[in-house]
């Protein structure tokens, strides 16, 4: 975990929500009043997010005592109780929120991942996001993938060379993307991987006439064109498949050989898990 970017979120997420001051448990809970409040499974999937959760409520009040039952990446049903929180109740409300909120999300991310890697069983394939993540949350939702057992893509556009097909057609073609991108690198005195976007057969034999890149991105390819890829490539770089790849379909892709098959559904459209932070009455 990056604290420093951690503490930075959680600084950000609670003056987003609490503001000038959580009115509601000041004006109705009195001075010093002591709570205690469970976290509890309402759904079945991968827990994910506990950590964080122990950030914010330390964050929020040094105070609080958290008692962990479960870790991140274990699997909870309802009824289970992942920890216990214990201090100043106003402090607990206050950190409510925003533990369920990223909680929430988190263990619905690390769910569908563990499904899919489930489904990649016995295959070379492995799970990889992307950067279709929500503004200002992708640290937390590439971390949920990790819990799932899924692999991280690049975090963002500073850290790999990715070319797209967009890059290709305004550059002027395969050629001139890789010749400029390696001759932005040497002047630049930069080292990052490179991986470059196909969209057929044809625009793979150029890449492999060229060569200079790290891996190979098949987008959209059918099954029958992915598996000719594969055997063509025949290892000699790192593989990977997206576009139109979904829950029913992705052992079928997994099974054509590629290394990596992205999935951009991991984080843009994940149903959350059910949670729920409740008192517990002495």
């Amino acid at each position: 975990m990056d604290k420093q970017l951690i503490h930075q979120f959680i600084a950000s997420a609670l003056a987003e929500d609490v503001g000038d001051g959580d009115h509601t448990s000041l004006a109705t809970i009195p001075g010093n009043t002591y709570g205690r409040a469970k976290l509890l499974g309402k759904d079945h999937g991968i827990l994910g997010g506990v950590e964080l959760a122990v950030e914010i409520f330390h964050q929020v009040d040094a105070g609080l005592k958290v008692d962990l039952f479960m870790q991140d990446g274990d699997r909870i049903k309802p009824g289970d109780i992942a920890f216990e929180v214990e201090g100043d109740a106003k402090s607990i409300l206050t950190a409510e929120r925003l533990v369920l909120n990223c909680m929430q999300r988190m263990s619905g991310i690390a769910t569908k991942t563990h499904e899919i890697v489930e489904l990649l069983k016995g295959t070379n394939a492995k799970v990889l996001d992307t950067r279709k993540t929500t503004p200002g949350l992708r640290y937390l939702e590439k971390w949920a993938v990790k819990i799932g057992g899924g692999v991280n893509h690049r975090f963002g556009l500073y850290d790999m060379i990715l070319i797209k097909d967009n890059h290709v057609d305004y550059s002027g073609g395969i050629r001139q993307a890789i010749e400029n991108t390696k001759r932005y690198l040497s002047e630049n005195n930069i080292q990052l991987d490179i991986e470059i976007e196909v969209r057929n057969l044809d625009e793979l034999k150029q890449v492999l006439q060229i060569g200079g890149v790290n891996r190979i991105l098949l987008d959209n390819f059918n099954f029958e064109d992915l598996r000719k890829a594969v055997n063509t490539i025949n290892g000699a770089y790192i593989t990977e498949a997206s576009g139109g790849i979904t829950i029913d379909n992705i052992r079928q892709y997994a099974e054509c050989g590629v290394d990596y098959i992205s999935v951009g559904a991991l984080t843009h459209s994940v149903k959350s898990l059910d949670l729920s932070l409740k008192a517990i009455k002495e």
